[in-house]
């Protein structure tokens, strides 16, 4: 049996599609582990940060700190494994922090502000970084920025505790899901 040139190169074009999908699938799959636990330390910063307001500066300190961390030595297990690790995705993360606090510093802003500017520009983060990793992280950008957004301007006395289950747990939740992708 013969296969023509255009049989063979359908044949090529479809086993490159399903190897982009493994490829993305993979990734979904490792991402989803730093994003439960960027997640779990979010809503955990939430939480204790309502309930000692004043050492919140230290909580998020710590809790970030811990975060990159753990992003880091994510980064190096894969690398040992031979896989590609991007370090610009730390830097990045550097970065988003650094305009966070420069942004903080120049709007003067109240707790408030300040709890709903920092998931807003790390979920702006996350729409942008799926433009090319894929339209999950677009998605879950758009999705939580939004409704951290809406809590800002409909929710009043428990704005802390509804940033860490809509920011926090869809953190979470979106990692949990993309270990299905």
């Amino acid at each position: 049996m013969q296969i023509d040139a255009k049989s063979a190169e359908a044949s090529l074009a479809d086993i490159d599609v399903i190897v982009a999908r493994l490829k993305q699938s993979s990734f979904y799959r490792g991402a989803s582990t730093l994003i439960i636990g960027w997640g779990a330390l979010v809503a955990f910063g939430y939480v204790a940060s309502s309930f000692v307001p004043r050492e919140a500066g230290l909580i998020w300190v710590i809790l970030n700190g811990l975060g990159l961390i753990a992003t880091v030595a994510t980064g190096l297990q894969y690398r040992r494994k031979g896989a590609d690790f991007e370090w610009r995705i730390v830097i990045a993360l550097v970065l988003f922090f650094a305009l966070g606090l420069v942004c903080c510093r120049m709007g003067h802003f109240g707790w408030r502000e300040i709890d709903a500017f920092w998931p807003i520009l790390f979920m702006f983060g996350y729409a942008l970084a799926g433009l090319w990793l894929g339209r999950a992280f677009t998605l879950l950008g758009v999705a939580i920025a939004a409704l951290c957004f809406a809590g800002y301007l409909w929710v009043e006395r428990w704005f802390d505790f509804y940033l860490a289950v809509v920011d926090g747990g869809g953190l979470i939740l979106a990692g949990l899901w993309m270990r299905r992708a």
